[in-house]
C-alpha cells in the first residue's frame, strides 16, 4: 500500500505541476495550432486518426474492426471477423468457448483468454484474473473494435497478448430511430436484436436488446442469450461530458466439450462422453455499469475519469464437480492529457492511473451424475469453499512529441502492483489453506517510432515490455493450496514494419516483422479428468512477418470492390522448458498455427445489392508439447450477399443472407493442447468445427 499511496501521489503531484504551467500560456494558442497526427493518412482499413488515437493512446499502428466490416460475417459473433486479422486467432469451441491468442500469446490457456486485457467502452472487462470472454457481446452493438498487437498500450495494463478496445455503435441518424434485426439460420439459429436511439446535438442514446438461441450440431451443444445495453453520453456544456453505460445479459450453454481423434473422425456431433452423461452446462449472469465524466480543465489539458461495477454470478456442473461461483468487482481510471505547441506539431503528456479489485467466491461440489438415472447432474456433498480478493493498481504515464515534422515519438511506463488475498472458507483448524500472495512491483516501459517520409510511405518500430498475471486455476492447485512458487511471465517485444499505399490511396500495404521473448513461462500440467495445475517453466520466443494488402476501387460508375490478403508467417519456440524428464527446449510452441492465411471480395452496387466472400487457410499446430503430434491444417470459405433499399425516405431494409463452410470443410476449430487419457479413454485434443450451415437476415430501420 506505500508503494500505492507514493505513485498516487506522484501522479497527482505531476498533474498540478501541468496545471500550473498552462496557467501561464495564452489561451488563444491552443486552437489553431494542432495538426493530425502522422500516421493518419495511411491504411484505409487501419484507423489512426485523432478520433480513434484517444483509445489506444498509441501511435505505434493498430487494427480497427468497424460496424460495417463485422456486418460482412455472420451475426452470431465476432470470431470469423477477428479472425482476418493477421497475428491474431481465436480457437472457437463453441458459442461459448473461445480462446484468442495474439502472436501466438496465449495458446496455453486451455480454457478461455487470459493473456490480454479487454475493454468496453473504457470500462474494463477483464476480470481481477486475467480472464476475458466477448461471446456475451451481441455483434450488433459494436461500433468498432480496436486491437492493439503486443504490450505497446501502456494506458490499457501492458499485458504481452495485447489490448481490445470494443465502442458501442453511435446512432446512424439524427433524432429518434428503430431498428430491428431479425436472423434464422441452421441448426436452430434464432437471433433477434431490437435497438432504439437518440442523436442529437448534447445527446446520444443507444438501447438495445438481443436474444440468441441456438441448438447447435453437436450433442449437449444449446446455447441461448439473452442481453440488454444501454449506452448515454450527455454534452452538458463546451467543457463537460457525461456517459452512462449498463449492459446486463444471461447465457445458458450446455457442453459438449472435446473429443479424441477417433471419435472426431467417427463422428463429430457427439459430445464427449462423460459431458453428455452428466449433461454438463454453464449458467451465466453479468452486469456491468458505468460512469464515465470527460471535462476540459482549461485550453490545453483535459481528464477522462470512469468508475465501474460488475457482477458475474456462473452455476457449471461439470463432470468431476459442480462449480458454484460469483464475482463483485469495482474500478476506477482516471487519465489526465496536456497538450503542448510547438513548430514540430504538439507534445502530449498522458498521466493516469487504474485501481481494480474482484472478490472472487466459488464452491465446488461433488457430482452425482452417475447415479442420478440418465437426468444429468446431480449436487452431492461440498467439497470446497474459497474466497479470492484480488487488487490491481496500473499507474503510467505517456509522451507523444515530434522530434521532426516527420519524426514522431511515444515514451511510456506503466508500473503494476498486484495482490491475491486467498481464504479457505471449508477446512477448519491447522490444515486451512487461507494464504496471501503479493506480487512483485512489474515496470513496463514502451517506446514507439513513427517516420513518415511521406504521404504514402511510413515507417515504424516498437521496444516494450509486458506482462501476464497467473489465473485462478494456475495459482491454486486442485486441491486449494496456494502455489507459492507461481510468478507472472514476463517478456519484451521488438517490432519494426512499413504501411505504404499506392494509387491515390486504393492500394495499401502493411508489413510488419516481431520477436516477443517471454521468460517464466506459464503453463497447465494437468493431473486430472479436465483438472490442471500451474507453473513457471522456461522461456519462448515469438517470432513472425505479418502482411496485409487492400485495393478498393470503382470498376464502372455503379460497382465498388473491396479486396484483401492478410497473411501471417510464425516460428514460435520453446528456447528453454524441461518438464520433469523431459526437455522440450527447441520445439515449436504448442497450439499455434504456423501460418494463416485470409482474403475477402466484396462487390457494391450503387442499388443497393451487394456480394461478398472470404476465405480462411490455418496452418498446422502442434498438440503436445513433444511435437510428436500436429493437427491438421485447413481451410473455409464463407460467402454473405444483401440488398438495400430505402422503402420510402425514413424507412430502409437490407435483406441479406450467408453461407458458412460451404465447401464442407471436415475441421478442429478448436485444440486442447497436451489432454492425456485416463482410464481406459483415449486424450481428447479436437473441438469440431461446425459443418456447411446457412442463415438469412431482414433488418429494418426507421427513423422518426
Amino acid at each position: 500500500m506505500k508503494f500505492i499511496k507514493i505513485t498516487l501521489a506522484a501522479v497527482c503531484l505531476a498533474v498540478f505541476c501541468l496545471h500550473k504551467v498552462n496557467a501561464q500560456e495564452i489561451s488563444e494558442k491552443s486552437s489553431n495550432v494542432k495538426q493530425d497526427s502522422l500516421v493518419s493518412e495511411t491504411l484505409q482499413t487501419i484507423i489512426l486518426s485523432a478520433t480513434f488515437l484517444k483509445d489506444s493512446g498509441t501511435i505505434a499502428p493498430t487494427t480497427m474492426i468497424t460496424k460495417d466490416e463485422i456486418s460482412q460475417f455472420s451475426p452470431v459473433d465476432l470470431v470469423d471477423v477477428v479472425n482476418q486479422t493477421p497475428g491474431v486467432y481465436i480457437q472457437s469451441g463453441a458459442i461459448n468457448t473461445n480462446r484468442i491468442t495474439i502472436r501466438g500469446v496465449g495458446s496455453r490457456t486451455l480454457f478461455g483468454t487470459n493473456k490480454i486485457r479487454a475493454y468496453f467502452n473504457g470500462i474494463p472487462i477483464t476480470n481481477g484474473a486475467g480472464e476475458t470472454s466477448i461471446d456475451s457481446y451481441n455483434t450488433s452493438d459494436i461500433g468498432y473494435f480496436e486491437i492493439v498487437k503486443g504490450p505497446k498500450a501502456t494506458q490499457f495494463g501492458t499485458n504481452l497478448g495485447g489490448t481490445l478496445l470494443l465502442s458501442t455503435k453511435k446512432p446512424e441518424a439524427d433524432g429518434l430511430s428503430l431498428q430491428n434485426n431479425f436472423t434464422v439460420g441452421s441448426f436452430g439459429l434464432f437471433k433477434h436484436t431490437t435497438n432504439l436511439a437518440i442523436e442529437d446535438e448534447n445527446l446520444s442514446v443507444l438501447y438495445s436488446y438481443d436474444h440468441l438461441e441456438s441448438k447447435g450440431f453437436r450433442e449437449n451443444n444449446a446455447y441461448y442469450r439473452n442481453s440488454y445495453l444501454l449506452a448515454i453520453k450527455s454534452t452538458l456544456d463546451d467543457n463537460f461530458s457525461i456517459g452512462f453505460l449498463l449492459q446486463h445479459f444471461n447465457t445458458f450453454a450446455h457442453i459438449a466439450s472435446s473429443l479424441s481423434r477417433e471419435d472426431f473422425e467417427e463422428d463429430p456431433a457427439q459430445a464427449a462422453f462423460t459431458w453428455g452423461q452428466a449433461k454438463g452446462f454453464e449458467d451465466n449472469n453479468s452486469i456491468t455499469a458505468g460512469f464515465n465524466l470527460e471535462s476540459k480543465i482549461s485550453s490545453s489539458i483535459s481528464n477522462t475519469t470512469s468508475i465501474y461495477y460488475s457482477y458475474l454470478d456462473s452455476y457449471e456442473p461439470r463432470p468431476f464437480n459442480i462449480l458454484d461461483q460469483f464475482t463483485n468487482g469495482y474500478g476506477v481510471r482516471s487519465v489526465f492529457t496536456k497538450d503542448y505547441f510547438n513548430r514540430n506539431g504538439t507534445t502530449t503528456i498522458n498521466l493516469g492511473t487504474e485501481w481494480n479489485q474482484d472478490i472472487y467466491n466459488w464452491e465446488t461440489i461433488e457430482n452425482l451424475y452417475e447415479i442420478n438415472n440418465g437426468f444429468g447432474s446431480l449436487e452431492g456433498e461440498m467439497l470446497s469453499d474459497n474466497k479470492e480478493k484480488r487488487t490491481s493498481v496500473n499507474v503510467f504515464g505517456t509522451v507523444n512529441f515530434s522530434l521532426t515534422p516527420k519524426l514522431k515519438t511515444e515514451i511510456g511506463l506503466n508500473v503494476n502492483k498486484t495482490n491475491y488475498q486467498y481464504s479457505d472458507l471449508f477446512t477448519q483448524g491447522p490444515e486451512n489453506r487461507s494464504a496471501n500472495r503479493d506480487f512483485e512491483t512489474i515496470f513496463a516501459p514502451n517506446f514507439n517510432l513513427v517516420y513518415a517520409l511521406n504521404n504514402q510511405f511510413t515507417f515504424f518500430g516498437n521496444v516494450s515490455r509486458g506482462f501476464n498475471y497467473p489465473s485462478v486455476e494456475e495459482t491454486l492447485t486442485p486441491d486449494g493450496i496456494i502455489n507459492p512458487e507461481i510468478a507472472p511471465e514476463k517478456g519484451w517485444n521488438y517490432e519494426m514494419g512499413s504501411k505504404t499505399s499506392f494509387f491515390k490511396n486504393k492500394l495499401n500495404v502493411e508489413l510488419s516483422g516481431y520477436l516477443l521473448s517471454i521468460q517464466d513461462l506459464l503453463v497447465a500440467e494437468r493431473v486430472g479428468d479436465d483438472q490442471f495445475i500451474g507453473r513457471n517453466a522456461g522461456k519462448t520466443e515469438h517470432k513472425g512477418l505479418e502482411l496485409s494488402v487492400n485495393y478498393k476501387n470503382s470498376i464502372s460508375k455503379n460497382i465498388k470492390i473491396d479486396i484483401y490478403v492478410n497473411t501471417e508467417f510464425s516460428a514460435h519456440k520453446f528456447i528453454d522448458f524441461v518438464d520433469g524428464d523431459n526437455d522440450f527446449s527447441g520445439n515449436d510452441l504448442t497450439g499455434v498455427p504456423d501460418k494463416k492465411i485470409t482474403a475477402g471480395l466484396r462487390f457494391y452496387h450503387e442499388n443497393g445489392l451487394y456480394a461478398n466472400t472470404n476465405y480462411q487457410y490455418i496452418g498446422s499446430q502442434p498438440i503436445t508439447d513433444d511435437n510428436s503430434l500436429f493437427s491438421d491444417s485447413y481451410q473455409v470459405v464463407n460467402v454473405q450477399t444483401g440488398f438495400k433499399k430505402e422503402i420510402y425516405k425514413y424507412l430502409t431494409a437490407i435483406i441479406s443472407a450467408g453461407i458458412n463452410n460451404i465447401t464442407n470443410e471436415k475441421y478442429a476449430s478448436s485444440i486442447l493442447i497436451n489432454a492425456t487419457s485416463f482410464g481406459n479413454t483415449a486424450p481428447r485434443y479436437f473441438y469440431p468445427g461446425e459443418p456447411l450451415n446457412f442463415y438469412t437476415s431482414l433488418k429494418v430501420n426507421y427513423v422518426f
